[in-house]
């Protein structure tokens, strides 16, 4: 059963999102006094050619981020993206190719490969997750546990390795989890005191149990978070819901437990592991020429 929670389809990546955070990641990097290595060793009107480079495999995500950030410390940067977001790395691969003054790449450098290194690693581990489960009904969605000030980005890496958001932050649904029914004084006051939602806002309530399962479908729920519930629980969930709400399985997931969460029939699964423990992904620059 698909559910008005999770989104369906998604936008590019706004540079909206991301303009100040570049911004703000390379002062960072700067400083107050700049890259005060490539400016003693490298002459500033030096021009060079430089290409990054995949080291290993994976799916790209973050293309239009690290260009910004190289546009960002010099306008006069010209790159030719040979790869673009949702292509798929083999190792060696040349990412894109960046003209213009020596200074200005190298003091762009770790920055735009940190943006790109994070990003297509969230979207390769994504990637990876959605193959193991392609042979289900089951569909991957990540959670709100993001590194703080990266969300937006890393959402979008997410829906670039094909896997779908939950909501982006706390206005953007209703959520009913463990603490809430605990203050609220159970399921049923709790569905009661949140009333009728209307068609634009999506509600989810969480249970742990399937007691708890059966009063939430009693009450008419229409989309149920499964908390922590091992394999076996699961598959009784499923019997006992028989298509009445959208089912999320969520708590542990991890690319070697998804495949068989999977299989108990689950409508979504939420991995909180594909945004806060995705390996980044390594990306080198090398000078082909000066």
């Amino acid at each position: 059963m698909v559910s008005a929670f999770y989104g369906r389809t998604h936008p590019s990546l706004p540079e909206v999102i991301f303009r100040d955070l570049v911004k703000k990641t390379l002062t960072e990097d700067l400083g107050s006094g700049g890259d005060i290595t490539s400016e003693r060793l490298i002459d500033k009107e030096l021009e060079i050619s430089a290409e990054i480079v995949a080291r290993e495999p994976g799916m790209l995500a973050g293309d239009s981020v690290a260009a910004l950030t190289f546009k960002t410390v010099d306008p006069n940067l010209v790159i030719d993206q040979h790869v673009f977001d949702g292509e798929v790395l083999s190792e060696g691969a040349v990412v894109a190719e960046i003209k213009g003054l020596a200074r200005s790449i190298l003091s762009a450098e770790r920055t735009a490969l940190n943006f790109i290194g994070h990003l297509s690693g969230v979207a390769t581990a994504t990637n990876r997750m959605v193959a193991a489960v392609a042979n289900t009904e089951s569909k991957i969605c990540c959670t709100r546990k993001t590194t703080p000030g990266l969300r937006g980005l890393e959402k979008y890496a997410v829906r670039v390795g094909g896997a779908v958001n939950h909501r982006f932050g706390l206005d953007g649904g209703i959520l009913i989890k463990d603490n809430h029914i605990a203050i609220a004084g159970g399921i049923s006051k709790t569905l009661e005191l949140v009333g009728d939602t209307g068609p634009d806002i999506g509600l989810e309530i969480e249970v742990d149990s399937l007691d708890q399962l059966k009063e939430a479908l009693e009450l008419g729920a229409k989309s149920i978070l499964l908390d922590n519930m091992d394999n076996e629980m699961l598959v009784k969930a499923v019997r006992i819901n028989d298509g009445q709400a959208s089912l999320e399985a969520s708590g542990n997931v991890t690319l070697g437990s998804v495949e068989a969460i999977a299989s108990t029939g689950v409508d979504y699964i939420s991995s909180g592991w594909i945004t806060h423990s995705a390996p980044v992904l390594d990306f080198g620059l090398d000078v082909i020429r000066r």
